[in-house]
């Protein structure tokens, strides 16, 4: 069982794989060798699609802050270039502690791609002479997850007390047992943690994704990276909000609305501000824009109700995770986008009272219609295409669910074969469109 809490995490932007999951993979090396008797040098090199575009996704500066002993969740992003510019000057990780040069302890490596995932990272523990005392391989395989190859060998799930393999089989198991879907999740994440526990942390997660869509509406400026790319978010809420003044108003003004809030989110990703995973940091808008939108749009808002649309969305993500992928660099941007925008649906769809089938539905509504999105960020910067696709991500769920909910859920298409469909895709799809920045408007677009 995937757990909401593995789905949905608290970071920093802009990307789940390439700056959450190198900054978990270096603190864990960190805390596994920094008392090592004999210990003078950390050295870290990264390969693949982190290679290719680490520098633009900040993964240099998420290694630093890992070996410098931070998480993301709690690192302050207004502090991480002061960390970073410190570490370039003392090139020490602790007093007394390892050396560690950001110039020269970092290797980019260009040629290698190693066969457990395009996303790796090694570490190399060494001692004054240059002898490696220990060295271990990482793999950021999307949304912030990590594992080493000994983790990511076949082995035994840990048992839940409500199991299912597929989306056909959480259906059954539903209607075995008279449970909506968010239901058979919480009894899956009570068998990790105490039900205050799964509700205190769900309500944790609404109120980081709203904080960071309210912060998102009053900043100003432009995105860090040279790209040039100026936030929009403040602007398009001004108008939005002096446009309620007006006797006549678009009926299509709410499609603003939600894709402002998808944006607030992405330009604070793109910025390095604080976000949540969902499931990743490059599809971060799209769930907590159309969260938002129940909450401000539709009739019956509650903290369980919230609740019920975290707790869906998180099943569906799961099975996404487990049969496909939700890495960009692995699969493209249906990996990223296309979940979160069947997450979003359904979770929108269960929040409006939709039966399991309809909710089902909803989420391949909006995967289908995802299906081969590559993943081609223009200077490797989670900018350009990536903040726009939030924003259409998150109508796309919309109207998934709203379609989901005027049928009676009988679909020919079903969730699981759209779902391997697009690993299938993935799977076919050439690799300058993986989150390489070697193809599509990475290269026909200039990025200065």
């Amino acid at each position: 069982m995937i757990s909401a809490f593995d789905l949905f995490k608290i970071g920093i932007g802009p990307s789940s794989s390439h700056t959450v999951g190198p900054m978990v993979a270096a603190r864990r090396f960190r805390a596994r060798t920094l008392r090592l008797p004999g210990l003078a040098r950390i050295q870290a090199e990264i390969f693949g699609s982190l290679a290719w575009t680490g520098r633009g996704h900040g993964t240099d500066a998420a290694i630093f802050l890992g070996l410098l002993g931070h998480e993301p969740q709690s690192v302050d992003p207004d502090a991480v270039a002061g960390y970073v510019a410190d570490l370039v000057t003392g090139k020490r990780l602790a007093p007394g502690g390892p050396a560690f040069d950001p110039g020269a302890d970092l290797a980019f490596n260009f040629t290698d791609v190693l066969p457990l995932h395009t996303n790796a990272l090694r570490f190399r523990a060494l001692d004054a002479a240059g002898a490696i005392l220990d060295t271990e391989t990482y793999y950021s395989v999307g949304g912030g997850f990590v594992v080493t190859e000994a983790e990511a060998a076949p082995g035994a799930e840990a048992a839940c007390p409500r199991p299912y393999a597929s989306a056909a089989g959480l259906l059954a198991l539903c209607a075995q047992d008279g449970l909506t879907i968010a239901q058979v999740q919480f009894a899956n994440e009570c068998g990790i943690r105490s039900p205050e526990a799964v509700e205190a942390g769900l309500d944790a997660i609404r109120d980081a994704m709203f904080a960071c869509i309210d912060r998102g509406l009053v900043q100003t400026g432009e995105l860090p990276g040279g790209l040039k790319v100026r936030r929009r978010a403040k602007r398009l809420h001004d108008d939005l909000t002096a446009g309620r003044l007006l006797n006549a108003r678009p009926a299509h003004e709410i499609v603003d609305w939600i894709s402002l809030y998808a944006l607030a989110v992405n330009e604070e990703n793109a910025s390095g501000g604080r976000v949540v995973t969902a499931p990743t940091n490059g599809a971060a808008g799209i769930v907590p824009a159309v969260l938002r939108y129940a909450r401000d749009y539709c009739p019956d808002w509650s903290d369980a109700r919230s609740r019920e649309f975290l707790l869906t969305a998180a099943a569906v993500g799961g099975l996404i995770k487990t049969h496909a992928s939700i890495s960009g660099a692995e699969v493209g941007c249906q990996g990223e986008v296309g979940s979160a925008a069947a997450m979003a649906a359904a979770g929108l769809a269960a929040f409006l009272g939709g039966t399991v089938a309809q909710v089902e539905n909803a989420a391949e509504i909006a995967m289908e219609h995802h299906l081969g999105m590559t993943c081609d960020p223009i200077g490797g910067l989670v900018q350009v295409p990536c903040i726009e696709r939030n924003a259409f991500g998150a109508n796309k769920a919309v109207v998934a669910a709203s379609l989901a909910l005027r049928g009676d859920g009988i679909h020919r298409v079903s969730l699981d074969e759209v779902i391997e469909t697009m690993r299938q895709t993935g799977h076919d799809m050439q690799a300058k469109y993986k989150e390489t920045s070697l193809g599509g408007l990475a290269v026909n677009v200039a990025a200065c």
